[in-house]
């Protein structure tokens, strides 16, 4: 899903390790970067998020991380 709604074409599935950060020294996302990810995130599990939360944060620390999130909060349709 990252791949694809980042069209981050240089990158394959196999080179994402899960536990590497999103941002920084891992995939070196930036701020758009996670608000579009945020954006799909919502609309493909219908998870809400607040951009100014604490947590929020938290969740985009790892692909781990936001897989726990959406398992923990998310729906395959984007209905709860």
């Amino acid at each position: 899903m990252i791949i694809d709604v980042l069209d981050l074409e240089d990158i394959t599935p196999d080179e994402i390790v899960d536990a590497d950060p999103l941002f920084g020294e891992g995939l070196g996302l930036d701020s758009i970067d996670a608000l579009e990810l945020g954006l799909a995130i919502q609309k493909r599990y219908g998870v809400k998020l607040n951009a100014d939360s604490e947590d929020t944060r938290k969740h985009f620390a790892s692909v781990n991380a936001l897989a726990e999130l959406v398992a923990a909060e998310g729906t395959l349709s984007g209905e709860k």
